[in-house]
């Protein structure tokens, strides 16, 4: 009798100990996962319903997938620490049973069933592209954005902005930390309406890119041939930034999105600026500049659009950038450099500008680079001369 109570007094011990040692795992575990929630959020929350939606399906489901982790490693744990062989524990013969295996084949798929129903009625939403008060076409180029205003006939380009890209062409004297959006900020922000429903078309002229903003809620392939669709309704005013999220080639990584919403009032502003911008712009093609003022612009525009690969003085990055200053393009032929400069070049990374930029800019970029260097032909090219070129 007394044997008998010693043995159960030392299995109650047993099971006691199995019980504090599955309780500390538990409790290890939930820390941890606790620690990756309090520490901040894991994920933006967005500025779209849109966008909200995906963050609390993401909640969601991390939650239920949390659980059954918990609960899983718990019993792990406990059986590899205490139910171990070399302890005297025999391998139990209930989890070889057909009712074991029916109930632990069922159980997984009816957590998937109640993750299924949110995550499909999100999904939906994000394919819903109907009922769009405004159409915004978006091209991806190397290396920068083509934005088209359907409705309001309004389009320009959208490039890394120089200052945001000064510690980059500068080298190592400037610390990015220093530089206000480091590589994120653009010199033409996409201005939309807020409380307003848009769909964006999405296309790319020349490689596959990937237009993304967190705080939007998704991201879309650019694909040359095809249209890709999305839309987003952004229901607070704020400046959102992204960058192409697809390999797109060297500069990959130096192509930001900055999306600006502002109120309807503001934004029907903006679009009639833009309209008296475009109309500035054909008498600017018209009229004389000066050589100072081709200059100073032509400084601006090959920083924006050709520094990154020529480099600032023209020295270029061989093999695959060539020195603009050893190749004797300053010095060539004007015809040959401007029809290189509208067209591009086969089979090389130099992209054609002739639909990315204005005349002038083009007669601006053309008239610095025959001139910035020691080696300059000290040719002034007019707008004029560049919209009546034999543009291929």
């Amino acid at each position: 009798m007394e044997r008998n109570a010693n043995l159960t007094g030392e299995l109650k011990m047993k099971r006691t100990n199995e019980l504090i040692v599955a309780l500390a795992v538990m409790a290890v575990i939930i820390v941890i996962t606790w620690g990756v929630f309090a520490v901040g959020e894991n994920m933006p929350r967005g500025v779209t319903q849109y966008s909200q939606d995906v963050y609390q399906l993401h909640n969601i489901i991390l939650g239920i997938v949390s659980v059954i982790g918990i609960l899983v490693f718990t019993a792990m744990f406990t059986a590899i620490v205490l139910h171990r062989r070399s302890k005297g524990y025999q391998a139990a013969r209930f989890s070889h049973s057909t009712k074991a295996e029916i109930i632990w084949t069922a159980i997984p798929v009816l957590i998937l069933v109640v993750m299924a129903v949110p995550a499909t009625r999100v999904l939906v939403d994000m394919e819903n592209t109907g009922g769009a008060e405004m159409n915004i076409k978006i091209t991806g180029y190397q290396w920068l954005w083509k934005y088209e205003y359907i409705e309001d006939d309004v389009s320009f380009f959208s490039a890394l902005d120089r200052d945001s890209n000064r510690a980059r062409q500068l080298g190592s004297g400037i610390n990015p930390r220093d530089v206000e959006n480091y590589l994120l900020e653009v010199d033409n922000r996409l201005i939309v309406p807020t409380n307003t429903r848009i769909r964006f078309l999405l296309t790319a002229d020349d490689v596959i890119h990937s237009w993304w903003v967190p705080e939007l809620g998704w991201k879309r392939d650019a694909i040359p041939g095809m249209i890709n669709e999305a839309w987003t309704l952004i229901e607070e005013e704020g400046v959102f930034r992204g960058q192409c999220a697809e390999l797109c080639g060297a500069d990959h990584g130096f192509m930001p999105i900055v999306v600006e919403a502002v109120s309807p009032e503001a934004f029907r502003a903006w679009v009639s600026e833009q309209r008296q911008e475009l109309a500035d712009a054909a008498h600017d093609s018209a009229r004389l500049w000066t050589r100072e003022e081709l200059m100073d612009r032509g400084h601006n525009v090959y920083q924006a659009q050709c520094a990154s690969c020529h480099q600032g003085d023209g020295t270029g990055l061989e093999p695959a950038f060539p020195a603009l200053v050893r190749d004797g393009v300053p010095t060539g032929d004007l015809e040959t450099h401007m029809y290189t400069v509208l067209n591009g070049r086969e089979g090389t990374a130099m992209a054609g500008f002739r639909d990315r930029l204005r005349p002038e800019d083009i007669a601006a970029a053309l008239t610095y680079a025959r001139n910035a260097w020691s080696d300059g032909a000290g040719e002034v090219v007019q707008p004029s001369r560049v919209d009546g070129s034999d543009r291929g």
